[in-house]
């Protein structure tokens, strides 16, 4: 157990002057099951290079790619010799590297990206980053829902936006309660547009219906192909949200409108789909595949303004299931992988 008892209350130059700058942080330097490759300790920290702020973590955000990453899922390798976790939080800008102005230097942010590509993520007491990948956050918006933004906010906003205004149409969102279900819900609403969720469960046909959804549709109780043409007559849904790509394929093809299109983000129960090719073609259904780590810059930009302007809006309300210590790491990231926490689950880095 390390004592880090009056660590946190120290400056940045305070610490320095002392003779080194440690923080606690979690890490693996392989892949496995959480209870076995995690580790909670200390470490040097890290500095910011040129064009980087170092953010003062407060709020770490749980991803479930980041569970993936960390398990190994696909056979990648860590690519780095040690992996601090987790590309989303929230904090305070405390130092800025060359060719940044000081005037950032206190800023409150949240932040995406902060382990995409590069070791070190947010599971830790301090990160280091580009500076345009730390957002202001707006005052009165608590840490904990900006650690909730980055991956699932920015991933909803361009399927949601990718192909245009969404006023006036209709659209479905599969899981509609998840982490880039409901914010898609919530973008969709805010956009204009009729939206209609899929979900697994009543508490899911809550949650989906409070993040802004006209119907919530259980899939498991429910004919959801029927409802749906039941709710929009014969002219099928403009968009479709989609977080289970390949299982639902065939669904989406039922209920898709002429010229529409499917926004997929993830495919885990189907990793290789097969294309019902000619329903598809004969609708002239476009399908857009959307990462998180690599969007254009021009919607990139448009995702942070718009996302500001939900939050200032309130029509961003993210559910926050579980908040857990760092040290309690390996909890989190089973409670993500179980799929049981109901919302998002947040590490408190103090």
């Amino acid at each position: 157990m390390i004592d880090t008892r009056g660590f946190a209350t120290l400056s940045v130059d305070k610490r320095r002057e002392r003779g080194g700058f440690r923080m606690r942080a979690a890490w693996y330097e392989r892949g496995g099951p959480a209870r076995e490759v995690l580790t909670v300790g200390e470490m040097d920290a890290p500095r910011p290079a040129p064009g980087e702020v170092l953010m003062r973590v407060r709020a770490s955000g749980v991803n479930p790619g980041e569970v993936k990453k960390r398990a190994d899922w696909m056979g990648f390798g860590l690519g780095y010799p040690r992996v601090i976790l987790h590309s989303d939080g929230a904090g305070t800008i405390e130092e800025v590297g060359e060719g940044l102005s000081p005037s950032r230097v206190g800023e409150r942010v949240w932040v995406w990206g902060a382990q995409s590509g590069r070791p070190f993520g947010t599971a830790a007491q301090y990160a280091a980053l580009p500076s345009e990948q730390a957002v202001p956050l707006l005052d009165g918006v608590g840490f904990e829902v900006g650690a909730c933004l980055g991956i699932p906010a920015r991933t909803a906003h361009r399927c949601v936006f990718a192909d245009g205004s969404v006023s006036g149409e209709t659209v479905l969102v599969s899981g509609g309660a998840g982490a880039v279900g409901s914010f898609a819900v919530s973008f969709a609403k805010w956009g204009g547009a009729r939206v209609i969720a899929t979900v697994g469960s009543e508490g899911q046909a809550e949650a989906a219906m409070g993040a802004g959804a006209d119907h919530a549709l259980n899939y498991r109780t429910e004919d959801v192909v029927a409802r749906i043409r039941e709710i929009v007559g014969g002219t099928g849904v403009g968009r479709v949200v989609e977080v289970a790509f390949g299982r639902n394929l065939a669904l989406d093809a039922e209920v898709i409108a002429l010229g529409g299109t499917i926004a997929a983000s993830a495919s885990d129960a189907e990793p290789e789909p097969r294309l019902p090719f000619w329903p598809l073609l004969f609708k002239n259904v476009t399908i857009r595949l959307v990462g998180s780590d690599d969007l254009p810059e021009d919607a990139e930009r448009q995702a942070v303004e718009d996302i500001a302007a939900c939050l200032e809006a309130g029509a961003l309300q993210p559910r926050i299931a579980l908040r857990l210590p760092l040290e309690r790491i390996a909890e989190a990231h089973e409670a993500v992988e179980g799929g049981q926490s109901g919302g998002r689950v947040i590490l408190d880095i103090d």
